[in-house]
Formats: structure tokens, sequence, C-alpha cells
């Protein structure tokens, strides 16, 4: 299902009946400008310049800025359940369990299509209301496993749920570049650090 906001669908009806070859040129100079700019600093010019539309062919086709982005993440999403088996998220498993599977799956679709991790990288560094809503829903998925697993007993109850989210993702964000984009590095001290917390929080 296409992303939508308010009673717009996104794209227009204008973009959905184009050929497949420029839909893809589009959808590629989006990519171009997303990994290599953030959302704030990414040029509309540049893009409708990198796939040869006219500009006013380009709000014949989407809203703005943000409806173009709002179909790449789209697409994006589309590619990885092809790429990568979509896991069911079960509630009852160990939050960190799922944390470390999510972070090689991210790494997995980042060997096939590294300019996919690099607009996540950018997404996270990003301080606009409009990416603040993608984190929040990315972050959230996360609150509630990890506060189911507080409820299971799995996990003390005096945590600070948002305390332990923000220093899981704060180091994980930190040590990708740190790392210099090496995977078995990272991925080790990503496993480290969610030890040394797990055994912090985790019941006896």
């Amino acid at each position: 299902m296409m992303s939508s906001r308010g009673d717009d669908i996104v794209p227009k009806d204008t973009f959905k009946n184009l050929n497949e070859d420029k839909k893809q040129r589009i959808f590629n100079a989006a990519i171009q400008e997303f990994s290599t700019n953030s959302f704030s600093d990414a040029s509309i010019n540049q893009i409708i310049k990198t796939a040869g539309i006219p500009r006013g062919s380009f709000y014949q086709y989407f809203n703005d800025k943000e409806d173009l982005y709002l179909y790449m993440i789209e697409e994006i999403s589309n590619e990885k359940k092809k790429l990568i088996p979509e896991r069911v998220l079960n509630p009852d498993a160990d939050f960190f369990e799922t944390f470390i599977q999510k972070t090689k799956d991210s790494l997995e679709l980042g060997n096939a299509k590294p300019e996919y991790t690099k607009i996540g990288m950018l997404m996270q560094m990003d301080n606009s209301k409009f990416i603040a809503k993608f984190r929040t829903a990315s972050i959230e998925k996360y609150r509630k496993q990890l506060k189911h697993n507080k409820e299971c007993g799995l996990i003390k109850q005096e945590v600070n749920t948002d305390i332990v989210l923000d220093m899981l993702f704060s180091y994980t964000l930190e040590e990708f570049f740190k790392s210099g984009f090496n995977e078995n590095e990272y991925l080790k001290k990503v496993i480290d650090a969610i030890n040394i917390i797990k055994e912090g929080i985790k019941n006896k």
C-alpha cells in the first residue's frame, strides 16, 4: 500500500501513469540525492536535474519533497521485503535478541544496497520534524517490546525504558561511523554493548 498523508495519496495518479522507465529514473534520482544529503539539505532542483524532468512535471507527480521521500521509503521497504525474509516480531521474544537480528538484517540490506544504509544514517542525524516522525515510529516498536519484556519479568521493573533505548540507538549510530562501515567490527561492538546492558537490567 502506498504511503499517504492526510487525504492525499502519495504519489499522485499522474506519476502512477508514467512508464516504468521514467518512474525508475525519478526513484534513482531521489536515492542519489537522499543518500548524499539529509532530507533537510536535499535539493528538489538536483533531483529534477538528475532525473531529467521539467520542474513543472515534478509537482504534477508529487506535492513536495516530503511526498517524494515517503514514496522512496515505501519503495525501499518493498525492496527490503524481497531481499530479506520478513520476520514476524514475537512480542514474547527477548528484546535484545530481536535488536541484534534487526541489526543483522540492516547490515544484509546495506551489503546489497549501500545507498539505503546511507539514507538510514542521514535520517538518524536529521532534526527536522518530518524525519523525527520516522524515528519515533521505529523506536516505538522497540519500546513496546521492551515494556512487554518487563511485564513478563525478563527485565527489572525499575529499568527506565527510554534510557535503555537512547543508549542503544546512540551507541549503535556512533559505532557505525567509527567502525568505518566495517560490518564484522560493528556487529561485534553492538553485541558486546548489548550484552553489557542486558547483564545490568535483566532479572537474575
